[in-house]
């Protein structure tokens, strides 16, 4: 019989899909304020890898990743993503959303994402709320599965979740 340990905290990470840069502005003061200090913000990144937020959002889509200073344990995500849906209703305008909040979280093996969504990769967690492993660290950069979503996939981002294990690992020494 294995030991069961107590898992560390891990990075809490979020993506966002918007239109308007003052909408992601808006939804990292609000995320800030709940989570604590931003300690990573990748530049702004054009997304066009699918159509499906198109008829909410518009097109010329943008794409941004922050991370938080603040270390969350695995369990929380479901909570977290309860909550940033909230954030997304907040800031919708006239009954449409504004921005798309993708949180999840970091830890040295793997980058795991939270979803509304099943499918056959994912698990569920709690209140309506799936976890993914969207990501694997493995010979020494973050790879891909075959269900990853096509903009994961990019070097674009796997660079940026390079970076922030770089400030997660220097914050569990």
């Amino acid at each position: 019989m294995g030991k069961i340990h107590k898992h560390p905290p891990v990075k809490l990470i979020s993506g966002f899909i918007f239109k308007d840069v003052s909408c992601v502005k808006k939804a990292q003061e609000i995320l800030s304020r709940r989570w604590g200090k931003i300690d990573f913000e990748s530049a702004v990144l054009a997304f066009g890898h699918t159509d499906y937020y198109e008829k909410e959002f518009g097109t010329d889509l943008k794409r941004k990743f922050i991370s938080f200073r603040n270390l969350i344990l695995p369990r929380e995500l479901s909570e977290i993503k309860i909550a940033t849906n909230k954030i997304e209703k907040i800031l919708s305008h006239q009954g449409k959303r504004t921005i798309n909040i993708d949180p999840g979280y970091l830890e040295l093996a793997k980058l795991v994402l939270a979803s509304t969504k099943d499918y056959k990769h994912r698990i569920y967690l709690n209140k309506g709320i799936y976890a993914e492993v969207t990501l694997i660290y493995q010979g020494k950069t973050f790879q891909p599965w075959e269900c990853t979503y096509p903009d994961y996939k990019t070097p674009e981002y796997i660079a940026i979740f390079n970076r922030i294990r770089e400030i997660y690992r220097g914050q569990i020494g």
